[in-house]
C-alpha cells in the first residue's frame, strides 16, 4: 500500500496560496501567541505594501517581505461617522499627530480662565481613559494603549457658540507644522452661515481690517483713516461667500439667506463681524447683529438661541505625511437643520411680521 506524507505545521505552507492575513503573521512570528497575533492586527500595528489591516481574517496573498509588524505607537483610530466622546464632542479621526472633533454649540474650545470645560479636556479626559465613547457599538471597546500617551494640543478655535469640525494636534513637531499651515493659507475651512438680508451678488468676498478690543471681546472695522493711526494693532481679514438659498420673509419684503463662507484668513470672530459689516449680520448673533442685543431693540425676525454659524468642511495637509491631504464634513446639528427646514416652510413666511 503507497504512503501518503502528510507534512504540518507553517513551514510546509504552500505561499501561492490565498490565507488569512493572522496566518501569514503567524508564519512570520511562530513563537508569537494567536490571540497576541490578533490584537496586533486589530490594533493596526500591521501592514501590507505600506497599508495597514486591522481584520485578523481577511484573505491575502503572501505577502512576503511586504508584511510589517509596526513599532507600539498609535497609527489611526477607525472613528467611522464619528465617536460621541460626549454630549456635545464627536470624534471624527486620531492619530499619532492629529485629533478632528465636532464640537457643538455652547461649549468651548479650549480651556479658558473662566471655563476649564472644553472640548480639547474633554478630549483629553477621552485619551487619558476618565471617558468612554457614547455610542452603544464602540463604548465597550477600549482605547489601545498607545492613544493614552497622546496629548491634545490647540491649533485654532472655534467661538462657543459655533459648532462644528476643527483639529487639535497630538505632539508638539505636529502643531508647529499645523499653525504654519494656517498662517499660509492652505488649510481650509468652510462655514455655513444663516444671515439676514441678501448680499447684492451670489458670490464675493469680503476684505476688511480688524482690531480686536482691549478687552478682547469684539472686532471693528477699521475705516481708511483708523488705519492710518500709528497705534493701530489692525490685521487683514479676508473671506470669500457663495448664496446657496434665500428664504424670503413677510411677503418677500425681508429676506434669510443662508451662505456657505470660506475663510482666507482666521480671525477672532471674522465672519460675524465682517457679515454685520456687508449689512448682513447672521441669525441670533447676540454681539454683531443690533436686533438681538437688549428689550429696547427691535424685534429679532427669528428667534434662535446662538449665531447661527457652522464649520462645514475642514481640509489639511497631514504634519507628518508631506502631500498628503485630508478632509472632514460634519452635517448640520439638528437646530440648524431645523432652522433650515422652518426657513423652507410657506407656513412660516406667512406668519413673519
Amino acid at each position: 500500500m503507497k504512503r501518503t506524507k502528510i507534512i504540518c505545521g507553517f513551514d510546509s505552507m504552500d505561499t501561492t496560496k490565498v490565507s488569512p492575513l493572522l496566518d501569514w503573521l503567524l508564519r512570520k512570528h511562530p513563537d508569537t501567541p494567536k490571540s497576541r497575533a490578533k490584537q496586533w492586527i486589530v490594533a493596526g500595528r500591521v501592514s501590507v505594501n505600506g497599508v495597514i489591516i486591522r481584520k485578523p481574517h481577511q484573505t491575502i496573498t503572501d505577502p512576503g517581505d511586504t508584511l510589517e509588524l509596526r513599532d507600539r505607537q498609535a497609527t489611526t483610530l477607525a472613528c467611522g461617522p464619528g465617536w460621541q466622546i460626549h454630549p456635545r464632542v464627536s470624534l471624527l479621526y486620531l492619530d499619532s499627530a492629529v485629533a478632528i472633533v465636532n464640537k457643538g454649540p455652547g461649549l468651548i474650545s479650549v480651556p479658558a480662565p473662566n471655563c476649564t470645560l472644553s472640548a480639547l479636556s474633554i478630549l483629553a479626559d477621552f485619551l487619558a481613559g476618565k471617558l468612554k465613547a457614547r455610542n452603544r457599538g464602540v463604548a465597550g471597546k477600549s482605547l489601545p494603549a498607545a492613544y493614552r500617551r497622546l496629548q491634545p494640543l490647540p491649533v485654532h478655535r472655534l467661538d462657543q457658540y459655533t459648532s462644528g469640525v476643527f483639529c487639535m494636534a497630538t505632539n508638539p513637531a505636529a502643531r508647529h507644522h499645523l499653525i504654519e499651515q494656517l498662517k499660509a493659507h492652505s488649510m481650509k475651512r468652510e462655514y455655513v452661515a444663516f444671515v439676514e438680508g441678501r448680499p447684492s451678488t451670489p458670490t464675493g468676498t469680503w476684505r476688511q481690517w480688524l482690531q480686536l478690543s482691549r478687552d478682547e471681546l469684539r472686532q471693528h472695522v477699521l475705516s481708511e483713516t483708523q488705519l492710518k493711526d500709528p497705534g493701530s494693532e489692525a490685521r487683514e481679514a479676508i473671506t470669500h461667500y457663495e448664496v446657496i438659498a434665500e428664504y424670503p420673509l413677510a411677503g418677500g419684503k425681508r429676506f434669510v439667506t443662508k451662505l456657505r463662507l470660506r475663510l482666507e484668513t482666521g480671525r477672532k470672530h471674522q465672519i460675524r463681524v465682517q457679515a454685520a459689516h456687508a449689512g448682513l449680520p447672521l441669525i441670533g448673533d447676540r454681539t454683531y447683529n443690533p436686533a438681538y442685543r437688549g428689550p429696547d431693540h427691535a424685534k429679532p425676525p427669528i428667534d434662535f438661541p446662538r449665531q447661527a454659524l457652522h464649520a462645514e468642511v475642514l481640509s489639511l495637509e497631514h504634519p507628518e505625511q508631506p502631500g498628503k491631504r485630508m478632509s472632514w464634513t460634519a452635517e448640520l446639528p439638528k437646530d440648524l437643520r431645523q432652522l433650515d427646514a422652518a426657513l423652507r416652510s410657506t407656513r412660516f413666511q406667512k406668519s413673519q411680521p
